[in-house]
């Protein structure tokens, strides 16, 4: 008897679910967390339950309209670049030229 097996043809591909790539999902589920505790808080500290649905129904559309923005906007790895990209300097300065000479010794 031949055995059929199934292909996997999504080898070394990220994941992906619902259209967010990546850490993006990792986001939006850190997102969800921090609304629920959110929620708990509001609803401890004794408001309406309405109130706190309303609140946290928009902040949740917020948060998720602007996750997938960042998900369409700089793709799998883009965000990442871009916030290492902001952490180089601008110019650099240097006080002498005895680091263009690499054979000497510093003194």
């Amino acid at each position: 008897m031949a055995s059929v097996y199934q292909v996997n043809k999504g080898i070394n591909q990220s994941i992906e679910f619902k259209g967010l790539k990546a850490q993006y999902i990792w986001y939006l589920g850190g997102a969800v967390v921090v609304l629920m505790v959110v929620f708990a808080i509001m609803y401890i500290i004794g408001l309406p339950s309405l109130v706190c649905v309303g609140v946290i129904g928009v902040a949740g559309t917020l948060s998720v309209m602007h996750i997938y923005r960042l998900s369409h906007k700089y793709g799998e790895y883009g965000l990442m670049k871009a916030l290492a990209k902001k952490q180089l300097p601008k110019v650099l300065r240097l006080k002498g030229r005895t680091v263009f000479f690499l054979n000497q010794k510093r003194k």
